[in-house]
Formats: C-alpha cells, structure tokens, sequence
C-alpha cells in the first residue's frame, strides 16, 4: 500500500493525513519519562512453563508456581473445559505454590477437583468443598515438577510474577509433546492466559519542533517464542473534556500479528500488519511496514505530525491490551517523580481484611474470628473489633480475636433466616432451615423409597424449606456409601454429573434439586445396604458467604435373584403386564392353529384360554431370556 495514502474511512477512522517530508536520518528529541495512561494486558507467555498431552490418564496434574512482591495478594483463578469435552472428564489434581500469603477467589463449575497447596499462605474467598493436600516447600521449579509427577501426569506448569487474573483451559492440545519438560519464557497458547497486577509501564515525552495538539499512542508488541498467526485485541478508552481529540494509535508488531480496534473515540490508524475494527470485524485493512525500533517508531509519529507522544508502550505478546488515556493533547499527563526516601509503608487493605472475615451462625449466636497472623502480614492495626454496637467487644485470645453475640443484641437485625450487623457482617441461620432427601424409583417422583434393586435406576430429590430470596442452593456434591467392602459411588461433583449413569434433572416445580443414577449390576461382595449422601451448597447473592450442609438417608439394596426379596411397585407392574401380554400372544397362537387346521366341513366350539396368572406364569418366563446393556453396567437374567 501507499504510504500517502490511508485506507477507506470506516467508521472510527479520520480520513486523511499529509506527510510533511522529513529526512530519515534526523533524530527526534525525546525523552520518555512515566506518565499517567494506564495499560493492561492479558498474555500466554509466562517465564516458566510447558504443555503437554495426557490423553489416557484418569488424573492430570496441572502446576501453578505464584512469585508475589507484596505481603498479601489477590488472585482470581478460574478452571475451564470445553462442553464438547468427553461426557465422563477426568479428574484434576491443581498444584498451587506461592511464596507470599494470597487470597483466592476460585471457580471450578463442573471440574472434578484436588487440590495441594499450603494452607498456612493460601486463604480462599470462599472454602472449595474438594479434597485437598498440604503442599511441602519447595525452592525450584523442577523440585516441585517431580514431586507432581508423583501424583499423576503433568498436563501443564506455568511460572508466573504477580497475577492478579489466570484462566486456566484444560482441554487438551494436539500439538503438545506427550510429556512436559520445563522451558524458559514458553507460550502456553490456548492453555493459560493471565494478567499480571502491575499492568504495563506506560512513558511519554514531547516532540521537539513540532506545532499543534495531536497526541500519539504507540503500542509496540514484542516477538513472542513461536512465530503463530493470531489476533491481538487493543481496545482504547480517550477522553477529552472539550471533545475535540485529534490523535493517532500507531500498533508495531511480527508479521503474524493482527489487529482488531475497539475504540470509543474517533483516532487515526498505523499498523504494521492487518487490522479492522469491532464493529466491522469482517473487513481486514492492510496497514504499512513501520520500524520495530523504538526510535524509529517515535520518528513515525512525527512524520504523522504528533506534537506530543502520550503513551508509549513495549509489551510481551498478548491476546488482550487496554488503553486508558485522559487528556485533550495539549498537555503531557506526567507522573510525578518519586523523591527518594524511605519505602513507603504499604497501607492497609481494609476492604481484603473485611473479606478475611468469616462470619458463622449456629444456636442463636453469631461469631467472627480473626487471626492475628493476618492482621500483621496486611499491616493494619487493629485498636478494636466490635459489632454494631460499641459495647460488644472482641475477646483478645493467643492468635486470634473472637467477636460474638446472639441474635438479639450489639444490633443485630435478624429478617427471616439471615442475620445482619450494620449490613457488612452478614451469616446464614442454619438452625430454622430444613434439608431433605428422597430416593424415587419413578420419574414423576411421587411416592418416595428406602429400597433399590441392583441395575435399577434411582431418582433423587433434595429439598430446602423455607426458600430464601437472598440465598441460592446447589447440589454441591453426592454419594452412595456401600460399606467398608465396596468403594463409595461418587454420584455429582463439584455440582456436575460423575460418570454417564448419572443425569442432573431439572428442578421441581417448587425449585427442588434432582437428578437420576443406574445402579450398578454387577457388585462383588454383593451389597445389602448403602448410605446415600448429598451436601448441598449454600450461597449468598449480594455478598460473598458459602455455607455446606449434608444430609444422608439409609437405603436397603436388593439382588435380583435374592430370594424372599421385596417387590417394589414398578417391579410388581412390570411382572402383571408380562403375564398379560405372555397370555395374550398365546391365545392368539392358539386360535391362529386352531383356525388354520381343524377340518374345513367341521365346525368346532370355540376354545378361549385365560391368561395364566403372574403366580403361574414363572415356568413361561424362565424360558424366556433377556439382557439389558447400559453405559453404566450389563446386567442379564436367564
């Protein structure tokens, strides 16, 4: 393309621009010092890492290896997998090491979880109903990559400094060798995309000899590991009180990088690369070869007539950058320069130590309890901890202080089954709610049971009374419990179905949690009884609170040839209506014969024979076999 000339005008583009010749040896005088424009990006290249395939482990192990600078951080880490994933995932052992305290915020839908990290540095948002081990200390990457190739194959391993959002993906990577051996500075692709806390270091300077009020951005994007197309995301937040904003958004980067715009402000466009806008993706602009110097780059700006370079930007490859600028051009927004003193004190986090507060309520008594260790690492001072009212005041234990009062003092205000304190202490009532569990052997879930056969299916009903408004429940996690002679059936988890024979149904009308299991067929030692478990999930709306309660019923478990068995309904039914249909064939075969050879000039009574009865119809139906196969078990009588 021309150099002198721009694309076609779509929409956020400002048409023309003149090139006022100027010659490429000059050298422009600028002196880039921080200034105010803030930049964040989200990125797959990490110091440390690797990828690998683990197509037929029933347990992938995935590393997380955390470097925070300050005392206390939080993370939000969230664990995904395609839908289109197997019906039957595998579980996940998540390796979670950290060198300073961090509070965790953690979403895992549907993944079968584990969990090994130490609990004296990892505080979680909210506390993650899965198994879990204490993680040894470890100093090196390779240490702790061969203690968790201990515990299963090592799917991932990722080094990161100061994230402050992960996004893990678990599925799988064709590409990826078939073992994970650690590199330095590895694109982790489409497995792991995070952001750090400090976002980017943002410079500008103004450009000597140049007239009027146009500001440039320029956002350079270095190489990465691998030489992959792809598409880098670059939305851009401009304001301007007057309104009138003439600026240009210079984008260098490799060959394979493209771009796509989201700006909400009218800005001239110079990309190396192809580019186009969000609200016209499908149309690709084909941009110029610029400089991947620095100095070259700031050399551009001035040849697009840029009096003030507002930001400028060098970024690892990302997949996502946002831009935030506030200024008319006019003026360069600088950072004010730091006198060098002592280091500052970092303040405290008042709203993370409000967080770190866990309220509980059980017997018409609200407590909270606070460790001390926590006050110190956030560096706050506590003088004194009291509820709403000043009087109520906490109990200085050895560790830890303990604020507690019932319902009907310090100001409490109690509406239905939730409790509240000034409305920022808030705790669920779990002494007026009620928890059931009912086993069904029909899907219309109308007459409940506390006896299942071996192959047969089972269906499941758990009921909260009252329903709260401010609370949500979910089933977060079931089993059958056959004895200490069998292995427990895990049923749901982590609030998704665990295996093919099990079916999450849709709730009741009255908002009921149901789902449906098959019983296995085939059990050795053949189990009698069973103890069927389900912990329900408890959770706030507007406020970050998750309580568990479990509930568990007794089930009696019967073999199909076990003698002096109890029938049950369906069972009985299904014995009538063979016997009927059995009878039924066999006078009609009767007739068929009887019709077809008795003598043509002869006619006979006609014969009616009865359906035997369901009592004497066991030596026909022993002669008849039957198998039925499902994708949980095969069971067969004969």
């Amino acid at each position: 393309m021309d150099r002198g000339t721009l694309p076609p005008v779509v929409a956020l583009l400002l048409a023309v621009c003149s090139l006022s010749p100027t010659s490429l040896a000059e050298t422009v005088h600028c002196d880039l010092q921080p200034v105010d424009p803030k930049v964040t990006y989200i990125t797959s290249q990490v110091s440390e890492g690797c990828v690998a395939q683990v197509p037929n482990a029933t347990l992938e192990v995935h590393i997380l290896s955390l470097e925070f600078s300050m005392e206390v951080s939080q993370l939000n880490l969230t664990i995904q997998r395609s839908k289109e994933n197997d019906t039957r995932p595998r579980e996940v052992l998540l390796v979670l090491s950290t060198n300073k305290n961090v509070f965790l915020g953690l979403e895992a839908l549907g993944i079968p979880l584990r969990l090994a990290y130490d609990a004296n540095l990892v505080i979680f948002q909210e506390t993650p109903r899965v198994n879990s081990t204490q993680l040894p200390a470890f100093t090196t990457m390779n240490q702790l990559l061969n203690w968790a190739h201990t515990k299963g194959p090592v799917a991932s391993a990722a080094k990161l400094s100061d994230p402050q959002i992960i996004l893990l993906r678990l599925d799988p990577d064709p590409k990826a060798p078939s073992s994970c051996s650690l590199e330095q500075r590895v694109d982790m692709g489409h497995t792991l995309e995070w952001r750090p806390l400090s976002g980017a270091s943002v410079r500008g300077c103004r450009l000597e000899g140049v007239a009027g009020h146009k500001e440039a951005h320029i956002l350079r994007v270095l190489p990465g590991p691998e030489d992959r197309p792809r598409t880098v995301t670059v939305q851009v937040e401009l304001s301007c009180a007057s309104g009138d904003l003439d600026a240009v958004l210079i984008l260098q980067g490799p060959p394979h990088v493209s771009w796509l715009i989201d700006a909400n402000h009218n800005i001239q466009i110079w990309t190396t690369g192809e580019y186009s806008f969000k609200i016209f993706p499908e149309k690709n602009i084909r941009g110029f070869e610029l400089p991947n110097t620095p100095q070259g780059l700031l050399e551009e700006a001035r040849r697009l007539n840029a009096s003030v370079i507002a930001s400028f930007v060098e970024l690892p490859l990302a997949s996502v950058v946002s831009l935030q600028a506030h200024s008319c051009g006019g003026g360069l927004q600088t950072s004010p320069v730091p006198v060098q003193t002592t280091p500052p004190k970092e303040s405290c986090n008042q709203e993370l130590l409000m967080s770190l507060i866990q309220p509980k309520c059980s017997d018409d008594i609200m407590t909270l309890v606070l460790k001390k260790d926590l006050i110190s690492t956030l560096r706050c001072t506590i003088v004194s901890l009291t509820f709403w009212d000043p009087s109520c005041q906490a109990e200085d234990r050895d560790d830890h202080f303990v604020l507690h009062s019932t319902y009907s003092n310090c100001g409490m205000e109690v509406t239905e089954n939730v409790v509240s304190n000034e409305k920022k202490v808030h705790c669920i009532n779990m002494d007026s709610l009620s928890f059931q569990l009912g086993l069904y052997l029909s899907q219309h879930f109308l007459q409940a049971s506390n006896t299942i056969e071996l192959g047969q299916q089972g269906f499941v009903q758990v009921s909260v009374s009252p329903l709260i408004p401010e609370l949500m429940f979910q089933l977060d996690k079931c089993q059958l419990d056959l004895g200490p002679d069998a292995e427990s059936v895990e049923l749901i988890q982590s609030q998704a179905a665990k295996g093919s024979c099990v079916s999450l149904l849709p709730p009741s009308p009255d908002g009921d949690m149901r789902f449906s299991f098959l019983l296995r067929g085939y059990m050795v030692p053949t189990p009698k009884t069973g103890t069927l478990s389900c912990t329900i999930a408890l959770r706030a709306r507007t406020w970050s609170l998750e309580v568990h309660k479990t509930v568990s019923m007794h089930l009696n478990i019967v073999s199909p040839g076990m003698p002096g068995k109890t029938l049950v309904l369906p069972a009985v039914l299904g014995i009538t209506f063979g016997a009927f249909l059995i009878g039924a064939l066999l006078t009609a075969a009767l007739w068929y014969i009887y019709s077809h050879t008795r003598p043509p000039s002869k006619r006979e009574p006609v014969v009616a024979v009865a359906a035997p009865a369901s009592s004497e119809s066991s030596s026909t139906n022993h002669s008849i076999g039957s198998t039925q196969s499902t994708p949980c078990s095969t069971s067969s009588m004969a």
